[in-house]
């Protein structure tokens, strides 16, 4: 799979997934090469948007904070997402059971590895000053999550039945909706030990 194939994997089952089925990816290569990279974007805009234009997005802090608060916040939260990921992986791979599927981790990473990508880029929303452009931003993110989610279970787990992998793919997707809620609790709490401990 190349970024060349992503577009494709949001509106078809087999074109770019069968080519990373073909490829077989380590899950080290693909968490160090892929995941890694892009869950650092979520931590450095927030950072960039609460430094460059405070309080124009996310709430103002007084006093902002350091370089060494920031950093530890980024820090913890990118973490969080990394960890995110993982978890993921065992709770599709569990879930399989739901649609008499058997995926291994391994294709069960590769969906929690790939279907949060638009919402990593999302936050390059952020360089706009505007709640709404950053919502309107999460907002088509999710779709597209929606979308490469629905669209790899299927090819993924060997799902022949489309009905079932439309199951499997819902399940999926409020998983992923509750993880992503959970991040963003991570991110407020972190914020706070943060600031409690000034």
């Amino acid at each position: 799979m190349t970024l060349h194939d992503l577009p494709k994997m949001f509106h078809s089952y087999s074109d770019g997934w069968s080519e990373l089925i073909r490829i077989h990816p380590t899950m080290a290569r693909v968490f160090v090469l892929y995941a890694m990279p892009l869950s650092l974007l979520p931590p450095a805009m927030v950072t960039y948007s609460m430094e460059v234009s405070p309080g124009a997005v996310f709430p103002q802090m007084v006093p902002a904070l350091s370089g060494g608060e920031a950093l530890a916040v980024g820090v913890a939260f990118y973490i969080a997402e990394l960890l995110m990921v993982l978890l993921m992986a065992s709770i599709i791979q569990d879930m399989g059971e739901l649609v008499d599927a058997a995926p291994g981790y391994h294709d069960a990473f590769m969906l929690a590895a790939i279907a949060p990508t638009p919402l990593w880029l999302s936050s390059l929303a952020l360089f706009v000053p505007s709640p709404w452009v950053v919502g309107l931003a999460v907002a088509v993110a999710w779709l597209a999550s929606a979308a490469l989610i629905l669209h790899g279970v299927c090819p993924l787990f060997g799902i022949t039945d489309h009905g079932k992998g439309r199951l499997m793919g819902s399940f999926v997707l409020a998983l992923g909706v509750v993880a992503w809620l959970a991040l963003l609790v991570v991110l407020a709490l972190v914020m706070s030990i943060v600031m409690g401990l000034r």
